[in-house]
């Protein structure tokens, strides 16, 4: 007799993908308000905002993902708080204009489908939307063995925020005499993670579980630590124009990001003596035996976002937030992002 072949025999299991459901949907409907108007599990997802609160509303979109940190979370068992990485990730993307997060929709492709893992995940990226005050109102789950293999997994996710016109940040108002004001990182948050995996993985040999002493802390916690969201430490700042350009430093570093927002004619001058760099990089760096030049192109360094501020509204935003001033907007044009 010929072996039936079924839709679960070919590597999707549609009773988990249901248990799936059944489990995730509580979690996330925890994040709803009064402006999501669906449920979930309909095809798509219907959000009211109120425009009377916007002269002129743009709404601002972004989409990114949690790279090979995936990875380190798969090999440590821990599925929470990448899910808490890529919402604050993307909430901080589209904080670089001004914008406040709407609503947010998610991605998991899997090798096998794992409900209580994607329920992990799922709980971390709610936790992150309850946080920063927007809703997870929909996403995609997809078991797809002949791409992911075993228990890997991707996460990706979409952001939709709105900000008005009139107080959106363009880069327009930065002048002469700027002052950088940076806001440290909590350690890699969601970038540099290939290089990083090399260097302890396999130039090291460690496991996730490894303590490593110049850390304090397991080798796979240090890697972890949440990407944090700079949303309610800044956007009153935001909304009263106090900053005039704003740089999420990810893969590229300071140097690839902050030029990003630097306009004709100006140079950004940052002084890495302001500073401590966090204790991660520096292991990373003396392990890997890496450049000072590739380690501020391919990491954060201990700065996760830079706000370009008037020299009038530096002495409140430094007083009010935890902030510290690490450079200053000078004439130029060869070079936009000057390290010294």
């Amino acid at each position: 007799m010929k072996a039936k072949i079924s839709y679960k025999n070919s590597g999707v299991d549609i009773t988990a993908g249901e248990k799936t459901v059944d489990l995730i949907k509580p979690i996330a409907k925890k994040t709803f308000g009064k402006n999501v108007v669906t449920d979930l599990g309909a095809f798509g997802g219907l959000y009211r905002f109120d425009r009377s609160k916007y002269k002129d509303p743009l709404l601002v979109s972004s989409t990114d993902g949690i790279g090979t940190k995936s990875i380190i979370a798969k090999n440590a068992k821990k599925f929470d708080t990448v899910g808490q990485d890529l919402v604050n990730h993307c909430v901080d993307d589209i904080l670089t204009l001004g914008a406040t997060p709407l609503f947010f929709l998610d991605y998991i492709g899997v090798g096998k489908l794992l409900p209580e893992n994607v329920a992990e995940i799922v709980s971390g990226l709610a936790k992150a939307c309850r946080e920063n005050r927007l809703a997870l109102i929909g996403g995609e789950t997809a078991e797809m063995p002949d791409i992911y293999s075993g228990d890997d997994f991707d996460l990706v996710g979409t952001i939709i925020g709105v900000v008005d016109s009139g107080k959106s940040i363009t880069g327009e108002d930065i002048q002469k005499g700027d002052k950088l004001i940076g806001f440290s990182s909590t350690g890699l948050h969601t970038n540099g993670y290939s290089l990083a995996r090399k260097i302890v993985f396999e130039k090291l040999q460690l496991r996730v579980d490894s303590y490593v002493k110049e850390l304090g802390q397991n080798i796979g916690d240090a890697l972890l630590t949440i990407h944090k969201s700079y949303y309610n430490e800044l956007i009153g700042f935001i909304s009263e124009k106090k900053i005039n350009g704003l740089a999420h430093i990810t893969g590229g570093g300071i140097p690839g990001n902050l030029k990003r927002i630097i306009t004709d004619g100006f140079s950004a001058e940052v002084d890495k003596s302001l500073w401590k760099i966090p204790s991660i990089f520096r292991f990373l760096q003396d392990a890997g035996n890496v450049s000072e030049k590739e380690m501020f192109s391919t990491f954060n360094m201990g700065i996760g976002m830079i706000a370009i501020v008037s020299k009038n509204n530096v002495d409140e935003i430094l007083r009010k937030t935890n902030g510290f001033q690490i450079g200053e907007i000078i004439l130029g044009n060869e070079e936009k992002v000057k390290l010294k």
